[in-house]
């Protein structure tokens, strides 16, 4: 996880690629376009690695496997 920071003076607290100002969600929704890695970088975001794509997608693993799940019971 030391390719993505959270800095609340970079995009407002928003994680994003280390060293950059490139917010994870942003590359996450060219993934989801699925568009290839490689045209991400080439086209879109030329300071990115492979390997920051990767840190993007593994750290919204991450964040979802931390949620907690609150479920409501109800009563019959």
């Amino acid at each position: 996880m030391d390719r993505i920071a959270v800095d609340p003076r970079v995009h407002f607290g928003k994680p994003c690629v280390a060293g950059t100002r490139i917010a994870v969600q942003d590359v996450l929704e060219l993934v989801d376009e699925e568009i290839p890695f490689v045209q991400i970088i080439r086209d879109y975001y030329p300071d990115l690695t492979t390997e920051d794509i990767h840190a993007c997608i593994r750290y919204a693993i991450a964040l979802v496997g931390a949620e907690g799940i609150h479920l409501r019971t109800t009563s019959a």
